[in-house]
């Protein structure tokens, strides 16, 4: 929620709020002092209090989030962007669980111990036994879990590494993270927990001998406000360092230049934090590179592609590796190619098994031919090369047999169905598998070897899972599993003496704020508006209602647009608009301008034939 919103929740729960007046509402059980000081700097700072802080609101933090307060503690997620999501809400290609309900009655004969083997031998066994042994046997639970929340995960395919299919993501292959963010997202609205956005932790508070709090600065509207947020655990799910370039040169300074697949927030700060209270450090240089990322928008191009049937091709046209290798050796293998970059290649089968291909087409990063010869001449390769390499390739997938490379997954489709399709790829910074140091109970483990009381982390943050290499599918794994561990022992740890418990409150409601500026004159011509422009990832169409002169009400009709960041749009931008009754003046949500600019567009598409 904006500062104002949970401000204005403070006030109605009964507290004592020296900056806010006219809240009629009675006391819940929550009794939370806030109090205001002045800085050096006049910069105010408010106190809050609560049972449990989540540093970090992507797919680990949100569902530590709502393990906590289902298990009874109040909690308050700080996240330091506009948006909730972080990495998950990009990810597409499923969550790796093996022994569940899908995939049985897909009548894959899964086992999490093929998983666990599956796992180390990905990370050249320099990963945590024990992380993954706890993650492969609670990965199908949290498949139960996300499903009983809402989830689609029914559908179940075939990732780098694996010996089964065990990616379950939703029907039809559609991109899963963002799906999973929205999911979550709502199970945290529903239950009441109070959302900081705009708000980064710079400091987690260690007193007499425990972790009691944090310090945070929000933004909004260009003002910061400074907070003191005591509790008795933090969980720190700020995600890894994946577009911080200072810092993952630090580690691998052969990765200066290297393209990000990683959202703005992945700057490592939760890693800063906990090293500041002496956290020990796990496979920290430990950085992997995905070798399918397009070079001109850093869109990172789902594995699942190739699980379902593409294949790589040098700008010769020649396949040159086992295209479901790990994600290490096929960017080696991309990279010693002589132009250090290739095309995934694949036919309308291949485009109609898997909808999160859709996306691709609509971002306008595939080239199309009718023929693999036609294809070719679109790429500037020998048609003839082309056209050999589909013939080899169908040969292989009707055999069962690739002699050439030794690929066994992803063999179900044969190049046969017009047009056929390339992708431009190259390797990017993808993930960080190193960083702080948990146990299975995810307590963050100091330089001693001793738990640090009070603090807990989970998910990208961490080191230790993924060892060397992670394989496609057990980054989510990965954060729900210990996501959900995080927020369930941080509850337990602060409902020990009592705890403030997690909060009633229904109504979350700002204060009386005027839906528009009373200074805004009758400027439109009553009626129902449309107007669309084109977005990130394709139109934007909005249907604009006046009453009385006024803009009334503002509909999104259509958007293609990453879900969980459009929520910023439409939760902040919309009725800013309608506030100020105009686009002009208006800031674009952080992290996703081109998406802001194209409902301005939009908005004002319609607003010409209203004048």
């Amino acid at each position: 929620m904006k500062m104002k919103k949970l401000l204005s929740t403070i006030a109605c729960l009964g507290l004592s709020v020296s900056l806010l007046t006219g809240c009629a509402s009675t006391p819940t059980q929550v009794e939370k002092e806030v109090t205001t000081e002045v800085t050096e700097s006049a910069q105010e700072t408010l106190t809050l209090e609560t049972d449990v802080i989540v540093i970090g609101a992507g797919g680990g933090g949100l569902s530590a989030a709502i393990e906590a307060h289902d298990a009874g503690a109040h909690v308050i997620l700080v996240e330091k962007m506009p948006f909730v999501g972080g990495n998950t809400a990009r990810a597409t290609g499923g969550l790796n669980a093996a022994g569940t309900t899908f995939q049985k009655e897909a009548g894959i004969e899964d086992t999490v111990e093929v998983h666990y083997t599956d796992t180390m031998k990905g990370g050249e066994e320099l990963n945590d036994p024990e992380l993954v042994k706890f993650m492969t046997e609670n990965a199908a639970d949290a498949v139960a879990w996300l499903t009983d929340l809402g989830a689609d995960l029914s559908d179940v395919g075939s990732l780098g590494g694996a010996s089964f299919k065990r990616a379950h993501r939703p029907t039809g292959g559609a991109p899963v993270g963002d799906h999973l963010v929205n999911v979550l997202y709502q199970n945290t609205e529903q239950r009441g927990i109070d959302t900081m956005l705009n708000t980064e932790a710079t400091e987690v508070i260690y007193e007499n001998d425990k972790v009691t709090g944090i310090k945070a600065i929000a933004t909004e509207n260009g003002e910061k406000t400074s907070y003191i947020i005591k509790a008795d655990a933090v969980v720190i799910a700020s995600g890894g360092f994946g577009n911080n370039p200072e810092l993952y040169t630090k580690y691998q300074p052969q990765l200066d230049g290297f393209i990000s697949t990683n959202q703005p927030g992945a700057t490592g700060d939760g890693i800063i934090l906990a090293e500041a209270l002496g956290a020990a450090l796990d496979d920290i240089e430990q950085i992997q590179i995905h070798p399918t990322v397009h070079p001109e928008t850093a869109a990172l191009i789902t594995e699942a592609v190739r699980g379902n049937g593409a294949i790589l091709v040098n700008t010769k046209g020649e396949r040159f590796t086992d295209e479901m290798s790990t994600r290490d050796k096929v960017s080696a293998a991309v990279l010693e190619q002589e132009d250090q970059y290739a095309y995934l290649v694949f036919d309308q089968g291949v485009r109609e098994s898997l909808k999160a291909i859709e996306k691709y087409v609509a971002q306008g990063l595939t080239t199309e031919g009718e023929t693999p010869e036609a294809l070719a001449t679109a790429l500037g390769m020998d048609a003839d090369t082309l056209k050999a390499t589909i013939a080899a390739w169908n040969d292989s997938v009707k055999s069962g047999i690739d002699a050439a490379f030794g690929r066994s997954a992803g063999m179900d489709i044969a190049f046969e169905k017009a047009p056929y399709y390339a992708i431009k790829i190259a390797p990017g910074v993808h993930h960080t598998m190193g960083g702080i140091k948990i146990n299975t109970n995810a307590e963050v483990v100091n330089t001693d070897g001793n738990i640090i009381p009070g603090l807990f982390a989970a998910g990208e943050v961490t080191g230790g899972v993924h060892g060397a290499e992670r394989l496609g599918g057990n980054a989510l794994a990965d954060i729900i599993v210990f996501g959900r561990q995080a927020g369930t022992k941080a509850a337990t740890l602060a409902m020990a003496d009592g705890g403030i418990g997690a909060t009633t409150v229904s109504e979350k409601e700002e204060a009386s704020t005027p839906k528009i500026n009373e200074t805004a004159t009758a400027s439109f011509k009553d009626g129902v508006y449309q107007g669309e422009a084109t977005g990130n990832n394709g139109t934007i169409k909005v249907e604009v209602t006046v009453k009385d002169g006024f803009i009334d009400t503002i509909e999104v009709l259509e958007h293609h647009e990453t879900s969980s960041i459009f929520m910023s749009i439409q939760n902040d931008l919309i009725p800013d608009i309608i506030y100020n009754q105009s686009t002009e003046g208006i800031d674009a949500v952080t992290g996703a301008s081109n998406s802001s600019t194209a409902v301005f567009e939009a908005v004002n598409s319609a607003l010409t034939t209203a004048k």
